[in-house]
């Protein structure tokens, strides 16, 4: 790797495609070694995954779960953040070819690198039934965040008002789809809303009777964890009225119904207004878009095969990082993952500019932690296994640690707290446009000539 920059003179120039924890974490390990960053990203702020359920259910404001990707580097000169696509790489000479996200902007020239960091994550899979997306939204996006929470607590109100018992059960009945940690997290918040949250809010139904399904085609939840946690969970789920439908795979799904393969043979239709899609995920597709450019290989779900210090075959100067990867000893698609990955790219390019050697990464496993609902959460700590209320103030304590900014800590810790004491949940407003039982939208609000769609 050159030791100066593309034009000769200037600090060597690295580019980090993707802001969320593979990149963010190497542009920060980045900012004080004496090179100039370009973090690029499609949108303005780094979303804090972990808590993007609590977003869907209502729990936390969207801004909490958020952080804008220039403030976190205002005190950083050499790193320059750009709202762009990503659209191509030229490997071999170096470049990164971009595209504007905005309406009429400007077309953005190409960067140029001395190294390379890719971080572009993944998404989920609706395993080829892309049409799927529109009868059950999923986790990764702020916009997919605030529909599921649309349809969650939409369901409630159009059941209030519909007069067919059999409809108003199809209101009332939710299908969370993968019993991951996503999974499980999202039911348990369902359950805690409709058997707290909601109790005295309604006059015509009982929130409490809803049906909260958890189906997963696996032979039991939380296939990550020992099987005595995956016990317990299920056991405190059972306690929100979670129902959950193992060895259920999902093989149909549209709006109003999902059907299911049923264990013993033949397959269950479920009238179900509202499912969210928690299942199976696939990398970007910075993934193909990198292993076309260097010839290289990607496996069945997407990732690409990178070598054990985590550079682009072929090409040194270029890394990847996070769930879009795929390395020789398999790992999971979590958070620390793709943290430990981006510091590690970050001291490769450090090292090879000060011309050291550095050794293949390895990964740190800490453990896996998981939250039911309210005081019930299970923990995997290399041995050390917890549940229930000891579980779930170690995963308050976690998450707080890694949540990007003070402001956003604080907020949430008080949230949580006033959550914790009232079982209160302070951002049920709906918005955009509420969906018809028919298929049609109307408008979330009476106010005439007002964009309802729009986020103030």
């Amino acid at each position: 790797m050159r030791s100066m920059g593309v034009d000769g003179h200037s600090p060597p120039a690295v580019v980090v495609v993707g802001g969320g924890f593979g990149g963010l974490q190497a542009a920060l390990k980045l900012a004080r070694a004496g090179v100039d960053v370009t973090l690029v990203d499609r949108r303005n702020f780094h979303l804090f995954q972990p808590l993007a359920y609590q977003v869907a259910t209502g729990a936390l404001p969207a801004p909490e779960v958020a952080h804008p990707l220039r403030a976190i580097f205002k005190r950083y000169p050499n790193v320059r953040v750009l709202l762009a696509e990503v659209t191509g790489f030229d490997l071999a000479a170096r470049r990164v070819q971009l595209a504007p996200v905005l309406d009429d902007e400007t077309q953005p020239p190409p960067l140029s690198y001395d190294a390379l960091i890719v971080a572009g994550g993944a998404q989920y899979s609706y395993f080829g039934h892309d049409e799927w997306a529109a009868a059950a939204p999923e986790l990764k996006s702020m916009e997919s965040l605030l529909d599921a929470r649309r349809r969650i607590l939409g369901a409630f109100e159009a059941a209030e008002i519909e007069q067919d018992a059999d409809r108003r059960r199809a209101w009332l009945t939710f299908v969370i789809v993968g019993a991951g940690p996503t999974g499980v997290e999202m039911a348990g918040q369902i359950g805690e809303i409709a058997r707290d949250t909601l109790r005295r809010d309604f006059r015509t139904i009982d929130p409490s009777e809803s049906r909260i399904l958890l189906a997963e085609a696996g032979d039991r939840i939380l296939a990550t964890f020992p099987p005595s946690l995956s016990a317990k969970a299920e056991e405190a789920l059972g306690e929100l009225g979670v129902t959950t439908l193992v060895r259920h795979a999902v093989v149909g799904l549209e709006p109003g119904a999902v059907t299911m393969d049923a264990p013993g043979g033949g397959q269950t239709v479920i009238d179900a207004r509202t499912t969210i899609w928690a299942a199976g995920v696939t990398a970007s597709p910075l993934a193909r878009m990198l292993a076309d450019a260097a010839g290289a290989e990607i496996d069945r779900a997407g990732r690409l095969l990178v070598a054990p210090d985590l550079s682009v075959p072929g090409h040194p100067e270029a890394f990847a990082v996070g769930d879009m990867v795929a390395t020789a000893k398999p790992l999971m698609g979590v958070a620390p993952v793709a943290m430990q990955q981006g510091r590690y790219a970050a001291r490769a390019v450090r090292a090879r500019l000060a011309g050291r050697p550095l050794r293949p990464f390895r990964y740190l496993d800490k453990g896996n932690v998981a939250t039911i609902g309210r005081a019930r959460a299970v923990a995997d700590l290399h041995g050390l296994h917890l549940s229930g209320f000891p579980a779930w103030v170690f995963w308050l304590a976690l998450h707080l640690y890694y949540l990007i900014g003070f402001e956003n800590r604080v907020f949430v810790l008080i949230r949580w707290i006033f959550s914790f004491v009232t079982r209160g949940r302070g951002a049920r407003i709906i918005l955009g446009e509420l969906a018809r039982p028919g298929g049609s939208r109307t408008p979330a609000t009476n106010a005439p000539g007002r964009d309802a769609s729009a986020v103030p």
